[in-house]
């Protein structure tokens, strides 16, 4: 059993999306509902409509107006979300899990979390045949000290497959991870336009999707493996 998850979790598959700003609002009610008891501790997994993420800084920038723009011009809704970081695009060939537990000590742990969580979905990317590993790739979209990447053998730049995030309140945590499976140029062809318009320098190769490393890959298939993934280390119904 791990020091980082519940004894036993929930398994909730939100089958239909709410709309891009829904879906994140949804993952906050549920973090409050978790914290004061109303419902236990849980995965929740979906599958998005076409949205860029930004982050609070982003919504700083100059180009922020553009890039909310550039986002709708590509079918790609504008949000913000309460995390850090940078810009981040998602749409229905990805998979979002979202982690929420009640935690008396929520904090303490909050910076171990993600290096915990990099290795459970580079275990479960393993387990489709992905060449995956933990770490910031230079160049990459939303930056990050623990985002997953993988690898090929053709010595083509590592892609980054799985970004993180976590919102931590009093009693209780949210950790949200993003898995890119299938479909990635509309992400890399969306990000190249809002990270323009933000002024914000970054790699276009660096996007990338599960099945261009594992040809047939499915969001099926990596749902499948992170929840193999996860009942190593604890229960789930």
């Amino acid at each position: 059993m791990s020091q980082f998850l519940a004894p036993h979790l929930a398994v909730h598959r939100q089958s239909v999306s709410l709309g891009a700003e829904a879906d994140l609002n949804h993952g906050l009610e549920l973090l409050a509902q978790v914290k004061t008891g109303q419902t236990p501790a849980m995965l929740r997994l979906y599958r998005p409509e076409p949205t860029v993420a930004f982050g609070q800084r982003d919504t700083r920038l100059p180009g922020f107006a553009a890039a909310t723009r550039a986002s709708a011009d590509r079918g790609f809704a504008a949000t913000v979300r309460k995390a850090g970081g940078r810009a981040a695009a998602y749409h229905q060939g990805t998979l979002i899990v979202d982690h929420i537990q009640p935690d008396a000590d929520a904090m303490v742990l909050a910076k171990a979390r993600f290096g915990f969580f990099g290795d459970l979905f580079t275990e479960a990317l393993r387990s489709v045949g992905v060449d995956a590993g933990v770490g910031e790739i230079p160049g990459e979209y939303c930056p990050g000290e623990y985002s997953v990447f993988g690898r090929n053998a053709s010595g083509t730049p590592a892609v980054k497959l799985v970004g993180t995030a976590q919102r931590v309140v009093a009693g209780a945590w949210l950790f949200s991870s993003v898995i890119v499976v299938e479909n990635s140029a509309p992400i890399r062809e969306v990000l190249v336009d809002t990270y323009d318009a933000l002024g914000l320098a970054w790699d276009p190769a660096t996007a990338g999707a599960a099945e261009d490393l594992i040809p047939g890959v499915t969001v099926d298939a990596v749902e499948a493996a992170v929840l193999a993934a996860y009942a190593r280390h604890t229960s789930l119904s």
